[in-house]
């Protein structure tokens, strides 16, 4: 077998997922492709998820531990790549496994380009059932001007994305993350995968969009977190939003601004449901000072937007007349939703 030829390394953020951190540093250790290492990358974890990492440094030189202070995902994902030495990256969260044969297949796309990012696509792992998930861009190679038209300029603004802005099921050149530290916001705790994972795709000069390719295992758990009201999602998009709007600048991306404001009026459309969660009988305030007046209503009246399905549909109508009763209607629909769950 020849040698492979690129070190890929394989950076792992932990924070208290002891319940499924064996099964996925396991699938790390078992590839079938040899040149790497595994970065476990410990976010101060209050249950034993540090204790294991320790453990499995301790047995298996291709795997290093960093301990670090608490700092949400991004940060982790940071201090990764610092202490990395591979030639290209790639990211599993904590609870998630991988196929054996995920570098072996993903590496057979690699040329040794600068700038290139390999995509596979994942199976969504629920309780009761496995969906697979695929990209909605053709498989192929982008690169020059068709990566420009077809996949940088419409990576954000889209109800449904070309590919994932997770910052997983990739296997990137590190060069595409270099200068893109400004763009990293450590507070934001919704959505933060975009802010690293949109200036890199910006980056690249090539990517690889793999047909099939069910490599990467995403553990979706279904609780009723999924169904309760968060305050800081909010102030999470407006801060993703700052940085992605930061990025399609400096990167000159044409019709950059007018994507990532359609981005920000789907991500609002998130904001809309959470708002229709919260408890406080002032909710209806918050939503008006949220989508009542300034630079959101701003975009909703001057951004044209595509919608599709029933709920979306709503939200739209709501997030564009937030003072009549659809909003109203709304929260009495996911009240009655919730319990059921």
């Amino acid at each position: 077998m020849p040698k492979e030829p690129y070190k890929i390394s394989i950076i792992v953020p932990v924070y208290n997922t002891e319940t499924y951190l064996q099964e996925c540093v396991d699938s790390l250790l078992t590839q079938t492709y040899q040149n790497l290492e595994v970065i476990l990358v410990d976010d101060a974890s209050t249950d034993a998820s540090g204790r294991i990492c320790d453990e499995y440094g301790g047995q298996d030189a291709r795997v290093h531990v960093v301990h670090k202070e608490n700092g949400g995902p991004g940060s982790a994902c940071v201090a990764g790549m610092n202490a990395a030495s591979g030639d290209y990256y790639m990211f599993v969260d904590s609870d998630d496994y991988i196929e054996p044969e995920t570098l072996t297949g993903m590496a057979a796309h690699l040329t040794g380009q600068q700038g290139e990012i390999v995509c596979c696509n994942h199976l969504r792992e629920k309780q009761k059932k496995t969906e697979p998930v695929y990209s909605a861009i053709a498989p192929g190679v982008y690169e020059g001007e068709r990566l420009d038209r077809e996949v940088k300029q419409r990576l954000v603004g889209r109800q449904q994305r070309i590919l994932p802005m997770s910052r997983c099921m990739k296997l990137y050149e590190k060069s595409v993350f270099a200068g893109n530290e400004k763009y990293y916001d450590y507070r934001v705790r919704f959505g933060e995968d975009s802010n690293m994972t949109y200036p890199a795709m910006l980056n690249s000069t090539r990517i690889v969009v793999m047909k099939d390719a069910l490599y990467y295992h995403y553990r979706y758990v279904e609780s009723s977190m999924i169904h309760r009201y968060d305050k800081g999602i909010y102030d999470s998009l407006q801060r993703v939003i700052a940085c992605m709007m930061r990025a399609a600048q400096d990167k000159q991306v044409p019709d950059g601004e007018q994507a990532v404001n359609r981005e920000c009026c789907y991500m609002l459309l998130y904001v809309m449901k959470n708002e229709l969660r919260n408890p406080d009988p002032g909710y209806r305030k918050r939503i008006q000072e949220i989508f009542g007046a300034g630079e959101n209503r701003e975009r909703f009246q001057n951004t044209a937007l595509p919608v599709s399905g029933k709920a979306d549909t709503l939200l739209y109508l709501a997030a564009k007349h937030p003072g009549g009763i659809l909003p109203v209607l709304l929260r009495m629909a996911f009240r009655l939703y919730d319990k059921r769950k």
